[in-house]
């Protein structure tokens, strides 16, 4: 075998076992080599970090994750009973390393943009500091692409897109004020914000503009880290909220009994997200991790187009496959 062959053959074989680990893993391949050799999340311990939609799902999760390794935590939601438990949650799974002073909780509407400074100075006033901003508050989407009334396509950015872009810029001005420009912005994004799903027209559109949002802030800014957190189906209670095409409504489904990834997995890995400080990372149960591998090829999207319907990606998506 010629010096080529050989070169020909760690080049195949290289591959081979790379589409292996995208069938094998439920997230993308650095997220998993991150988990197991990079930085631990101990790395944290001390850091004030700021979670908008922490009340229930992967924003709860996220916190949990964080706290049993020392993270100090602002807690931010509508609902403050369901904060208020969430908050004795990561006391308890803290053993110790925090203490009640050090999960701050803010009830918070991210749809009233003109408390987000109020909300902003309330954590700066308590821990004096702030080290990570983690927009995960949003809601999803259930609808036909023709179906979608105008006026939910404008509440759903609001919500996903406009009221996110607002929080972070004033939490990246007081990075630039207090930091030189350091500091890490991270948020919760989807598949579906590079790989568009059927039925979901808004919430894969706004996911995508928000992707661009964020990435272009890192390419502006070299200083300061962002993180885009991309999960695929997660088992929460995120479709009870969901948008449809008609203004006011709601899916209202329940993912019981759906082949779903755990939010607290879900968790655990946006956590390994954030303590190595990632750019774009995904995760989910097979089939989903090896198709979100595909959409970022052109190539291999347009097979995986040609290959699929849009009902059997929508069975993928809904977790019935």
């Amino acid at each position: 075998m010629s010096f080529l062959e050989f070169l020909l053959l760690l080049l195949v074989l290289y591959y081979v076992v790379y589409v292996l680990l995208w069938i094998l893993l439920d997230c993308n391949v650095a997220l998993w080599y991150k988990s197991r050799f990079g930085v631990s999340l101990s790395s944290m311990r001390g850091q004030v970090v700021w979670i908008t939609g922490a009340s229930s799902g992967i924003g709860r999760a996220l916190a949990l994750s964080l706290a049993r390794h020392g993270v100090k935590l602002v807690l931010s939601a509508r609902r403050l009973e369901q904060l208020e438990q969430v908050q004795e949650e990561c006391l308890a799974a803290a053993r110790g390393l925090l203490a009640t002073k050090d999960v701050l909780v803010i009830q918070m509407d991210m749809l009233d943009l003109d408390e987000h400074k109020t909300h902003l100075n309330t954590v700066l006033n308590h821990f004096h500091r702030l080290d990570v901003l983690v927009n995960n508050a949003g809601r999803s989407q259930r609808a036909s692409w023709t179906e979608v009334e105008i006026e939910v396509d404008r509440e759903l950015f609001e919500l996903d897109v406009f009221a996110v872009v607002h929080l972070s810029r004033l939490v990246v001005r007081y990075f630039v004020e207090q930091n030189g420009g350091r500091g890490h912005i991270a948020a919760t994004s989807s598949i579906a914000g590079f790989s568009p799903v059927p039925f979901s027209p808004t919430y894969c559109a706004a996911k995508h503009a928000l992707n661009a949002y964020l990435l272009s802030l890192k390419v502006e800014m070299r200083k300061l880290d962002v993180s885009l957190f991309a999960p695929g189906p997660i088992a929460t209670d995120f479709l009870q909220e969901a948008f449809t095409g008609s203004q006011g409504g709601k899916v209202g489904l329940s993912t019981a009994n759906q082949k779903r990834m755990t939010a607290q997995r879900c968790g655990d890995l946006f956590a390994v997200a954030l303590a190595n400080k990632m750019d774009l990372t995904w995760c989910g149960l097979f089939p989903v991790n090896l198709l979100a591998y595909c959409a970022r090829n052109p190539t291999l999207s347009k097979i995986l187009a040609q290959l699929m319907t849009e009902k059997t990606l929508n069975k993928i998506r809904e977790g019935k496959l």
